[in-house]
């Protein structure tokens, strides 16, 4: 049977004290916080009285760190998967607020419903719909929980809305360990339920692709 629900989670807070934007450079593990906003998702998905029988996380650390409350509470292997990891960027390592303002780096501007400056957009989509739907089909009933990243699950989101995939990433609605969460219509995604269970008023988020 495929599963009945799939829930994108986003990682908890990163230890991230000189504020650079991580991507997928190694090293950048869960803060203390971030630890506790994970419990808090993994402990909102049992709550919602829901069978999990898969969990799904990108490779790396932060989220691998975040799937594992989830799996100590439904007792699942996490499965690691290439496809849904944070996405490139040229960028990565330096803090956007220095980087902006040199003229240097206005080139990896010029395009931004691309985007210029990392992967496109419709890769991004394109990877995690394979993801999602292998997934969905490979589940044995139940739910199944895929441990991924701000913008991964933001675009995904747009995506299934019909929504253009081009954004200010400021407004995006994708919080530190937040659930997003869809159904299947017959061959589509549909959105179902947004969530975001773990207290984020002091967490500093700075460092999203």
């Amino acid at each position: 049977m495929p599963a009945d629900r799939l829930h994108l989670v986003r990682h908890g807070e990163v230890h991230n004290p000189g504020r650079v934007l991580y991507g997928r450079l190694p090293n950048f593990r869960l803060s203390v916080a971030g630890r506790g906003m994970a419990q808090s998702a993994a402990a909102h998905v049992q709550g919602l009285g829901r069978p999990v029988s898969a969990l799904y996380v990108s490779p790396l650390q932060r989220t691998r760190e975040s799937a594992a409350p989830f799996a100590e509470l439904f007792d699942l292997a996490p499965v690691v998967d290439e496809r849904i990891i944070e996405p490139t960027n040229v960028f990565e390592g330096k803090r956007m607020t220095r980087a902006m303002i040199n003229p240097l780096n206005w080139r990896h501007l010029a395009r931004p419903e691309v985007p210029s400056w990392g992967e496109p957009y419709a890769e991004v989509v394109a990877r995690m719909d394979a993801a999602m739907s292998e997934a969905w089909n490979d589940a044995d009933g139940g739910d199944v929980v895929l441990v991924s990243h701000q913008l991964p699950i933001w675009i995904t989101h747009l995506s299934v809305a019909g929504e253009p995939l081009r954004h200010d990433p400021r407004k995006r609605r994708c919080a530190l360990s937040s659930v997003t969460s869809f159904e299947r219509d017959g061959d589509r995604w549909r959105e179902v339920d947004y969530a975001e269970p773990a207290s984020t008023a002091r967490a500093v988020d700075v460092g999203a692709v």
